[in-house]
């Protein structure tokens, strides 16, 4: 049995919460109806204020095996990504509330590439976060 990390998730509860981000701003898009961005919305607010995402606690009734025993992924990587989720999903929303239809668009899209490039294995928060690092890092320097 591997340890995982005590600050970390269980890789198959953030792929399905990013599962859940794509397939909610799916259904706005195709739907044609906004309200399902406040459910990623509220969630990722959830996640962040109390530090409880429903989505996780539901999958973790639907893990195999101890949480410890699949690959960890660091929880405040994933409040990052968060951060830059519930931001978009925020602009989206206030830009469907001014019946400005492009910011719809624009900002659950960017959520949306964002959750289904990290299913394909690359994530863009953690590339923006290792970059805000390394830019900090280099200005400690100085």
């Amino acid at each position: 049995m591997s340890t995982a990390p005590a600050n970390s998730i269980p890789k198959p509860l953030v792929q399905l919460n990013q599962w859940f981000i794509v397939t909610t701003v799916a259904l706005s898009w195709l739907s044609q109806i906004e309200f399902f961005l406040l459910l990623p919305f509220l969630v990722g607010m959830s996640a962040l204020l109390f530090k409880y995402n429903p989505v996780m606690q539901a999958g973790k009734l639907f893990l195999r095996k101890e949480p410890t025993a699949y690959p960890p992924e660091d929880a405040e990587q994933q409040r990052f990504n968060n951060i830059i989720a519930v931001s978009c999903l925020g602009g989206s929303i206030i830009s469907s509330l001014a019946g400005w239809n492009t910011g719809v668009y624009l900002f659950s899209g960017m959520v949306f590439v964002a959750a289904s490039v990290a299913l394909a294995g690359f994530c863009i928060g953690c590339f923006i976060r290792f970059q805000w690092k390394r830019f900090q890092y280099k200005r400690s320097l100085q």
